[in-house]
């Protein structure tokens, strides 16, 4: 029987290779995503800028793992997105090693790896080079940690939990949230009138030891000078706990938006068999309440704090809700004697994960995700629909003969998109210009031109400015949006104009 399950769970991880691997740049690199590849390839060829993500209030551990993989992977965008894909490997893991821990349930811990896989959330950060994925990953195994503290009460579970509590808050803020949660898995004290003191402040003093860990790992960043600007960046994002008596205004409108992403990325069936689980009459209570606090609060506290939002805050926050949606899906197998009825009900609960999933892999530029995503990763300017193709033309020019090429834009998509790929070929030079001057015609740019074959690359402005000496090379939509395209253009030297 041991080698049915076994088998289950190889299956289960086949099954994410093959969904995190096919296609895998199918979709077209994201402006934060060239941020990310560039600050890696700088930091891995010049150790004085190793920190260099703290000079936008970034924490830099993802960019240090992507260092590494740029070693390994000739293509830059290749590279970041197989951090995503590794770390989404540790959080197919954890999710197991947690289901398990939790409910001691064969069944359900293959669920929820399956639900894992299957999942739009976990799979459309899983295939991008952003911070979430590690981010998700890490906040599972602290919480799968968590979990053994609470019942072992060890010493050297609480050292690994806070060495992972700090690999956490050195890749991103919220990772703070995982040592904020742990007096919540008090929930699962085995406590008995004898012992219930001792236990108690045993967990206590296990739980201090385990933040004051996770405070030495996080005072690494101590080190670089630019330490400060992770605070300035934070208040982007969050509002500060002074203006707490002030937020009551943006709650209402910030959860209508955190529950349409949680909706659409869980899909409703298996978001509400998370939040439904609690209701079964069955053992484990304990452990569901467990996971259902440590997903509401911090969601909570998103939506009174948050003051910019994206999908991608809440994604390491709900993956745990899996492992309750498979504790319901394991109720209703048991319960509904496999009938053709909960074979039925079973197939509806998993059609719409299927459904936005065959999409994300196999066609994202039309997956159905949530508006704000699709804006900002495949219809709108952030989104890097035709930089591949502009990649290639300047790539096979740039072969036989010196060029210069000028974008729109000194940080982000232009010019990072074509640093990550060109930034260390000697006949092609770079140049980001911000903010554009309309008249007169840049005098530099024109220079470059009669000197050499010179581009500019248009993104963010959708109307060329009228008398500018260019020559329209190639247009390309972003995604299915027809108003937004990136343009390449080759300047018209004077003397060719005559």
């Amino acid at each position: 029987m041991n080698r049915v399950w076994v088998a289950l769970s190889g299956g289960a991880f086949l099954l994410y290779l093959i969904t995190r691997l096919t296609n895998l740049t199918g979709l077209p690199i994201f402006t934060d995503e060239a941020i990310y590849i560039r600050w890696s390839q700088i930091g891995g060829n010049d150790p004085n800028w190793r920190f260099m993500s703290l000079i936008d209030g970034k924490q830099p551990l993802f960019t240090w793992i992507l260092m590494a993989f740029l070693r390994i992977f000739e293509d830059p965008l290749v590279a970041g997105r197989m951090v995503s894909v590794t770390s989404g490997m540790a959080a197919f893991v954890g999710m197991g090693f947690l289901a398990w821990e939790l409910f001691h349930s064969k069944r359900i811990t293959v669920l929820s790896l399956f639900l894992y896989v299957l999942s739009p959330f976990s799979l459309m950060y899983d295939r991008m080079a952003l911070y979430d994925s590690l981010s998700a990953a890490i906040a599972l195994w602290c919480i799968y940690l968590g979990v053994r503290l609470v019942r072992n009460l060890k010493l050297d579970i609480a050292l690994i939990l806070g060495l992972t509590l700090g690999l956490g808050m050195i890749n991103k803020t919220s990772g703070f949230l995982s040592l904020y949660m742990l007096p919540a898995m008090s929930l699962l004290l085995d406590i008995k009138k004898s012992d219930a003191k001792q236990k108690i402040i045993r967990f206590g003093y296990l739980v201090i030891v385990a933040g004051v860990m996770s405070q030495l790992v996080y005072g690494i960043l101590r080190l670089s000078p630019f330490f400060y600007m992770i605070a300035q960046k934070d208040t982007v994002f969050v509002h500060s706990i002074g203006e707490f008596p002030y937020l009551l205004k943006y709650l209402k409108g910030n959860l209508t938006g955190l529950f349409d992403w949680i909706i659409h990325y869980l899909t409703i069936p298996i978001f509400l068999a998370a939040v439904g689980s609690v209701l079964i009459p069955k053992k484990n209570f304990l452990e569901r309440l467990l996971i259902l606090i440590w997903w509401f609060f911090p969601f909570f506290a998103l939506g009174y704090f948050g003051k910019v939002l994206y999908p991608r805050f809440i994604l390491f926050m709900s993956l745990p809700l899996l492992t309750l949606a498979a504790y319901s899906i394991d109720w209703i197998m048991t319960y509904g004697k496999r009938s053709i009825r909960s074979i039925v009900l079973l197939f509806i609960m998993i059609f719409p994960c299927l459904y936005v999933s065959f999409y994300i892999v196999t066609n994202p530029i039309y997956a159905p995700i949530p508006y704000s995503d699709r804006g900002q990763i495949i219809d709108d300017w952030p989104a890097g629909g035709g930089i591949g193709e502009v990649n290639r033309i300047l790539g096979e020019m740039a072969t036989h003969e010196k060029i210069s090429v000028y974008t729109e834009g000194t940080f982000g998509l232009l010019p990072y998109a074509i640093e990550i790929y060109y930034w260390n070929n000697p006949n092609m030079k770079i140049k980001g210009i911000w903010p554009l001057v309309v008249d007169p015609f840049s005098a530099e740019i024109l220079k470059s031109s009669m000197e050499q074959p010179t581009f500019v690359i248009f993104n963010q402005t959708q109307i060329v400015p009228r008398g500018w000496p260019l020559q329209l090379m190639g247009e390309y939509q972003k995604g299915t949006n027809k108003d937004v395209k990136l343009r390449l253009f080759k300047v018209v030297p004077p003397v060719a104009s005559k």
